[in-house]
């Protein structure tokens, strides 16, 4: 994680914490996904269509990502989100949060690198709930079992005992 600002009446969520926000969302407003397969929005978006988390993506540059439409804000979706989960750069983060308040999200959740003062303080002064500097697909997997070395569950190779797989 990088060097976080102490927020003032707030602290960074446990691991229980993080694990009940996600177990309360149902929707994920991904801002800044990238349609390029080879950028880490790309494999996250990639892991999050497998879950039950309904999945939006926000990127005005592009119209389709992995076969589903991209709205150009957070305005645009058909839905209140309840995370937005943010890849942008940490300058375009306290937009990103404004946008998150103005459209009544619940969780406001940025991924690693991405630690702003200024968005935290935004999100949290309008009662959103905040994870910074985590990955959102590293923390469902490791809270739901479904991560390994590549990044996901293949059940290719496993360890554990009576299983039928090779």
């Amino acid at each position: 994680m990088t060097e976080s600002v102490p927020i003032a009446g707030w602290t960074v969520p446990s691991d229980t914490a993080r694990r009940r926000l996600l177990a309360s969302m149902q929707t994920v407003a991904m801002v800044g996904v990238s349609a390029n397969p080879a950028r880490p929005s790309n494999f996250v978006a990639t892991y999050l269509l497998a879950t039950d988390y309904e999945v939006y993506f926000v990127n005005p540059t592009v119209e389709r990502i992995l076969g589903r439409p991209c709205v150009p804000s957070l305005a645009d979706l058909p839905v209140v989100p309840d995370c937005v989960n943010v890849f942008r750069r940490l300058d375009d983060v306290p937009a990103v949060a404004n946008e998150a308040v103005a459209v009544g999200a619940r969780v406001f959740w940025t991924q690693f690198g991405l630690w702003s003062a200024e968005a935290a303080r935004t999100v949290l002064d309008a009662g959103m709930d905040l994870v910074m500097d985590r990955c959102l697909k590293v923390e469902h997997a490791r809270f739901y079992g479904d991560l390994h070395l590549a990044g996901f569950d293949t059940g290719v190779i496993d360890s554990r005992r009576n299983r039928d797989r090779c």
